[in-house]
């Protein structure tokens, strides 16, 4: 783990954080081929070396792309402070990590979407989305000690996280065969779920 941590402090200095956004532009614009290091590089305005000796290349410049999602993912339902109504709680939880996923929509495609064929996450990113996990099974339990769940919340976060996942990879790519509302199609499907899960 302290290992992890001295490679994100090496990643994430300011020469870091622009190949990573120099990354994001081009798989966003032009798609995984565009992900080459030398490509990466140049629109960085860094050299190559600067690449490798921050990221080993490639793989871990995505690598850290798929990290730097789900730490956003986590950093923003965090950041939705818990109250004293942990149904209120869970539905603000799941707006934030649909708000999160669509203002990082390529990272999300990074993590979820295969956007980058054959990209298999590092053990330490793999740490980061199970953490990710961990934090909705933790509002989903306030719910069920509080009587407003029935069900195991590790199911019942699964359950969710898929849904609402779903709903989420939906609007990124654009489908939306009833030409609805995303946010009331969203929040209809938080409605019935909720119902659902209260009846057990």
């Amino acid at each position: 783990m302290e290992e992890t941590g001295r490679l994100m402090a090496r990643t994430r200095d300011e020469q870091g954080q622009r190949i990573l956004e120099a990354a994001s532009e081009l798989l966003s614009k032009e798609g995984a081929s565009a992900l080459s290091v030398r490509r990466i590089a140049a629109a960085a305005g860094c050299s190559t070396m600067g690449l490798y000796s921050r990221f080993g290349g490639k793989d871990g410049v995505v690598d850290e792309l798929y990290a730097e999602g789900f730490e956003r993912l986590v950093g923003a339902m965090k950041g939705d402070h818990p109250t004293d109504d942990p149904l209120a709680d869970l539905r603000r939880g799941a707006a934030c990590y649909r708000d999160a996923a669509l203002a990082n929509a390529t990272h999300y495609m990074v993590m979820f979407g295969g956007a980058v064929p054959g990209f298999v996450p590092s053990d330490a990113s793999h740490e980061l989305a199970h953490s990710a996990f961990g934090g909705l099974v933790g509002k989903v339990a306030r719910c069920t000690d509080a009587g407003l769940f029935r069900g195991s919340p590790d199911e019942i976060a699964e359950l969710l996280w898929g849904s609402i996942h779903g709903l989420v990879m939906l609007e990124i790519v654009g489908v939306n065969p009833m030409m609805s509302d995303p946010v009331a199609r969203f929040d209809r499907a938080l409605d019935v779920l909720f119902r659902g899960l209260a009846r057990g």
